[in-house]
């Protein structure tokens, strides 16, 4: 993803389903019915003969568009040996087709006045481009042409994977936070996808080539495995019949089912110490949790979304009133989890000691705070305000026609649905002080729980990783065959709510 669009992702994904409640709070009332009313603009739905769904959503208070093709493919797909390909592709993604010469389809969207970027995310590579609504065709004629004209030019990757590499380093390597946190899945997942890092691991970098990624983009980017999302001021049936027009004569390619990779039960509390240079010690919890695609009762996500708003939504939440101003013991703690992925992933709990407080205090004050919840039902007075950040982050979502594209895209492709868009605040809103000590008491459990501490050392020095006795060797490129995923945690921390961006995704 271009730079100049990275930061404004991050906070748009961060703000996506994996946390809605990042709003600021809402210190009124809002009558429910007033705002969720039936009056808003209504979703259409249709496939073409390839399989290709195309989503419409008529949203006319501009006169732009935004147009979004996600691809259900993305780093919880990639096997031992090419992590890293997915994010690759989507940077060669602009390097020429056929028919287009390498960075053609940018220049071709910045003449006609438009924004394009991409994002890879764990469970989806996505593709987007906002115009004026008259110039909707355009985007949508280059899109369908790469969907399976690319040209994948050797030369280009030569560069390209270069490209790549630095951006691990600078944004992996080089950034101790988010060296933990890759350190922290490799070591918490045993077998889940999610243990590996969306840019990839850098002994699969360093072999890559350019029939990796031809034989990926042949396996993955068909029409059958992917989803036109266009909201903004269009009438659906001219979208379709656009959408039939360009997209409609690319051939359908046999139906893909990625191999089903359960995470074992944890047995056992993990620790592991991350030595890298660093100004200051950074702790990282997290506990595994089901999500909305496979957990035993349909409740459970929900009432994990508002057990994190408990701790972490707003500065009348728990973590930011007690550890940080009454306490004085955090300088930063976030909470975050996601129900809207794939694959079952984690609740996690980040933080920085203040000053003159270590670590190990404010590890005991965090479980303290969950003690707390298993012990204590939830008070009628915090649900209520968070129940008032749902409704009014409902209202923020209509003001970006590109986030209503994003909600729609990432609910679609990570399996759930788009139709779950409308369902989501009152599903919410109905958990009870009761579920939200269930899931507590269920989850937030010590053999359930990893632990990683970054533990700084001089600026000069280079990184290294050591583990606690019991939690067995270091995780190490051999054995794991998102930095930037860390990066998204971080975005999204403070929030229960998408993935997007998921939610977020790393970026080209």
């Amino acid at each position: 993803m271009k730079q100049r669009f990275a930061a404004a992702l991050v906070a748009a994904s961060g703000f996506l389903l994996s946390s809605p409640l990042l709003a600021a709070e809402v210190n009124r009332d809002v009558a429910d019915d007033d705002i969720l009313d039936a009056s808003a603009p209504k979703v259409e739905e249709r496939v073409l003969g390839n399989g290709l769904k195309v989503i419409v959503k008529r949203d006319d208070r501009a006169p732009i568009v935004t147009s979004q093709v996600w691809y259900k493919v993305g780093s919880s797909y990639e096997h031992g040996g090419v992590t890293g390909v997915s994010h690759a592709l989507e940077h060669m993604m602009f390097k020429g087709t056929e028919r287009l010469a390498p960075g053609e389809f940018s220049r071709i969207i910045a003449e006609n006045g438009g924004d394009e970027n991409a994002f890879t995310g764990r469970d989806y590579t996505a593709y987007f481009q906002t115009l004026a609504a008259d110039r909707l065709e355009v985007a949508l004629e280059l899109e369908a042409d790469r969907m399976r004209n690319l040209a994948l030019p050797a030369d280009e990757f030569a560069k390209e994977i270069e490209v790549v590499k630095e951006e691990r380093r600078l944004r992996t390597d080089d950034d101790p936070e988010a060296l933990a946190f890759e350190q922290f899945n490799a070591t918490a997942y045993a077998a889940s996808p999610y243990r590996n890092p969306i840019i990839g691991w850098p002994s699969d970098l360093d072999v890559m080539n350019i029939e990796t990624l031809r034989d990926w983009y042949r396996m993955w980017y068909r029409p059958n495995n992917a989803t036109l999302v266009v909201v903004g001021d269009v009438e659906p049936p001219e979208v379709f019949a656009l959408a039939e027009q360009h997209f409609g004569p690319i051939e359908a390619g046999p139906a893909l089912q990625p191999r089903p990779r359960k995470e074992p039960e944890q047995r056992g509390e993990k620790r592991l110490v991350v030595e890298a240079p660093a100004k200051e010690p950074y702790l990282l919890i997290g506990w595994k949790t089901p999500s909305l695609t496979d957990a035993e009762q349909p409740w459970e996500p929900y009432a994990l979304e508002m057990l994190v708003s408990v701790l972490d939504a707003g500065s009348s939440s728990r973590f930011s009133r007690e550890l940080v101003r009454e306490q004085r013991l955090a300088a930063a703690v976030s909470a975050s989890y996601n129900a809207f992925n794939r694959l079952s992933g984690m609740l996690l709990i980040d933080g920085t000691p203040a000053k003159g407080v270590s670590v190990k205090a404010l590890e005991q004050a965090i479980l303290a705070q969950l003690e707390r919840l298993k012990s204590e039902l939830v008070t009628e007075q915090e649900l209520a305000r968070i129940r008032s950040q749902l409704i009014a982050n409902k209202v923020y979502e209509r003001d970006s026609v590109f986030y209503q594209a994003m909600l729609l895209g990432q609910l679609e492709t990570v399996g759930l649905g788009w139709e779950l868009l409308d369902q989501i605040v009152e599903r919410l809103s109905a958990v009870t002080p009761e579920q939200i000590q269930a899931v507590a008491q269920r989850y937030l459990t010590t053999d359930n729980r990893t632990v990683a501490l970054l533990e700084p050392q001089p600026l000069d020095s280079g990184p290294s990783v050591s583990a606690s006795p019991e939690s067995g060797p270091p995780a190490t490129e051999a054995q794991a065959s998102e930095s930037l995923e860390r990066q998204s945690f971080n975005a999204a921390a403070g929030s229960a709510a998408m993935a997007m961006i998921g939610e977020t995704q790393d970026v080209r």
